[in-house]
């Protein structure tokens, strides 16, 4: 396919749009801004919330919907919600039960907050659950906790790092997200370009007419995406923007628009802001 084919670049973040500072990298925002002036859609394809991915799409300038936590939600606007998939309550009660089994670090989106083991409410009926996520640097214990996941049913199970578990509601993902977004805007997944790093990204990269998997993705994701391409520390959007968008155009610096403020990094921990 040639640069007028692709419609829309869906960009995961962390590990992928952002460096390992949680930034985007003044290279990166410049090319990303020139594909948007070229006519293309950039969208952020995310498994952060909508409050933590905001500031970046904010940053960019992007007005392309938006796919947050996996695909549970899907954003019209930046304030504007289009889709929301919650997950039953008696999942996160059993899912919970779960990591206090095995003792490790857990947290939860729903539709207002981050929870985690450190802040767990009481009264799991008076919210509206999204996702939920295990972290821990134990992989023998991620397995197990896993193999206990999928004797549950009902979830979509993937990973932001080889150190965690992110769990939707079955059949939600970045792809399904994605194709909604690429129902408002009237075009494919044929026309999709889709980068990522993670398991939770390989649904998208398999559904997309194009899936990029960055250097430093997971060997599983590279194994899977159509190219893989430099490292998010070494401006691999770049790459995608350039060779397979904008038919390797150069980018003249005096047509560059002022670059915005870069959004601040996140002072976090990962298992508290759980990566995209």
């Amino acid at each position: 396919m040639t640069r007028y084919d692709y419609k829309l670049l869906a960009l995961d973040m962390d590990g992928t749009l952002l460096n390992d500072d949680h930034q985007v990298s003044e290279e990166t925002a410049k090319w990303i801004r020139r594909a948007i002036k070229e006519g293309f859609h950039v969208c952020l394809s995310t498994g952060r919330a909508a409050m933590h991915a905001l500031p970046y799409a904010v940053e960019l300038g992007l007005e392309t919907p938006m796919v947050t936590v996996n695909g549970s939600e899907v954003w019209k606007a930046p304030h504007e919600l289009h889709f929301r998939a919650l997950m039953d309550v008696e999942l996160i009660r059993k899912m919970h039960a779960l990591a206090e089994e095995y003792g490790v670090w857990f947290w939860a989106y729903t539709t207002e907050r981050l929870y985690n083991r450190d802040h767990w409410p009481e009264n799991l009926e008076e919210q509206e659950w999204l996702k939920f996520g295990y972290n821990t640097k134990d992989h023998d214990v991620l397995h197990h906790i896993l193999l206990r996941l999928q004797d549950m049913g009902g979830l979509q199970i993937t990973n932001s790092s080889m150190d965690n578990l992110e769990i939707n509601p079955g059949g939600i993902s970045k792809a399904s997200g994605i194709q909604q977004v690429c129902d408002l805007l009237g075009i494919t997944m044929e026309q999709v370009i889709a980068v990522g790093d993670s398991l939770n990204d390989i649904a998208a990269i398999q559904a997309a007419g194009l899936g990029v998997a960055m250097g430093n993705a997971q060997e599983a994701v590279k194994e899977l995406a159509d190219i893989t391409v430099a490292g998010n520390n070494e401006d691999g959007i770049v790459q995608v923007i350039r060779e397979y968008m904008l038919d390797g155009m150069q980018f003249d610096d005096a047509e560059n628009e002022a670059a915005g403020p870069k959004a601040a990094a996140s002072s976090a921990r990962p298992e508290d802001n759980p990566s995209a």
